[in-house]
């Protein structure tokens, strides 16, 4: 998968974190969701539920299609929220945790999807600082999101 969309925020500061912190930090190219992705996703996690990976079957179901796992859909946040934001402290950032996430809308297969994020806190920690993503996947022309999520990422120095 390639990077969608260009960083919008770079921080290598605290400081710069700081004046970030409250601030939309925009949105992604649109990227499209195809099913030898999520028919992947499905083997690599062993959830080839008929759902995501049988179109035929999938065309008579709740959702005339195949939909993509709502973890394939989490999964999209990290190389999603990277292109909206980039933290260099010199060090290494990780996936610290989830604090809420929810999965509002189905993503069907060939859909296109965008994140948003907004920067919500910023806290040191021992070593480095965690900040906290407000992370919302958009499906084109739908009136729900497909993901809202509470991202934080810890980066060490």
């Amino acid at each position: 998968m390639s990077q969608p969309g260009e960083t919008t925020a770079v921080a290598t500061s605290l400081d710069d974190l700081n004046r970030l912190d409250g601030s939309h930090l925009g949105y992604t190219d649109w990227y499209t969701v195809t099913q030898d992705e999520v028919s992947r996703f499905g083997e690599v996690t062993q959830d080839t539920y008929w759902i995501h990976t049988d179109p035929e079957r999938a065309k008579e179901g709740p959702f005339g299609g195949t939909i993509a796992h709502g973890f394939f859909t989490l999964a999209l946040l990290v190389p999603l929220a990277s292109a909206l934001i980039r933290v260099d402290l010199g060090g290494v950032g990780v996936n610290y945790g989830l604090d809420r996430v929810r999965f509002p809308s189905p993503v069907r297969v060939g859909s296109r999807i965008r994140a948003g994020a907004t920067l919500q806190g910023v806290a040191a920690i021992d070593g480095g600082v965690q900040i906290k993503l407000l992370v919302t996947g958009e499906i084109e022309g739908a009136p729900k999101p497909c993901l809202v999520a509470e991202s934080l990422i810890r980066y060490y120095a």
